[in-house]
């Protein structure tokens, strides 16, 4: 366990993924200048106002951790920043701070073992996946030059995850499981939608 600052935001960071933000609350300049004295990471965790009311650091909810990239500080005190994902955490406490931000202990939220037998298995799920991903790359209107590279012995669901831009409830869902083929099913569940739809655009 270790604790984190949090920052609360309308969308889903995923492991290995990048996010640009632009930071102007106060408390969240506040934030990032402590985090750049620290190891320049930071929980997000993703919080609708709208939806779901005012944020609370309930013991069990899900964030992934950010690792600020870049900085680019600008005149008035705002900042830009780039992000990438880590490693998913768990909340397991609230911590009572000094500090104008969130904080809490938090966990590492790993995915439940897979047993050796079923390795194979999981391999041949991700060349599914795979497949099915390069059929929407290249039934887009201006399909890419090169197709993005995946390895078949690695974790596959997080990398093909930022492609899916829907409701972020839904990728909320995704970042919680902690089963890989759960999550691939859900993606092929959207990608095999896109194809039978037809892709924007065509």
């Amino acid at each position: 366990m270790f604790r984190i600052p949090l920052f609360p935001l309308g969308v889903v960071l995923f492991p290995g993924a990048s996010l640009p933000l632009h930071i102007f609350e106060p408390r969240y300049r506040h934030m990032v200048a402590r985090c750049m004295e620290r190891d320049r990471r930071f929980g997000l965790i993703f919080h609708d106002s709208d939806r779901f009311g005012p944020f609370l650091t309930e013991p069990g909810r899900v964030g992934c951790i950010a690792e600020i990239e870049e900085l680019q500080m600008l005149p008035d005190g705002r900042s830009l920043i780039l992000t990438t994902g880590r490693e998913r955490f768990r909340i397991v406490d609230t911590v009572e701070s000094e500090e104008p931000y969130y904080d809490a202990v938090v966990e590492e939220l790993e995915d439940e073992p897979v047993a050796g037998f079923e390795q194979d298995g999981l391999v041949r799920r991700r060349r599914q996946s795979i497949a099915l991903f390069h059929s929407v790359l290249e039934a887009l209107p201006t399909p890419p030059e090169v197709f993005p590279d995946f390895e078949e012995d690695e974790e596959l669901s997080f990398r093909l995850a930022p492609a899916v831009q829907i409701d972020p409830l839904w990728q909320q869902n995704l970042l919680q499981s902690v089963e890989e083929a759960d999550r691939l099913d859900r993606l092929d569940t959207v990608f095999r939608a896109a194809l039978e739809r037809g892709i924007p655009g065509e």
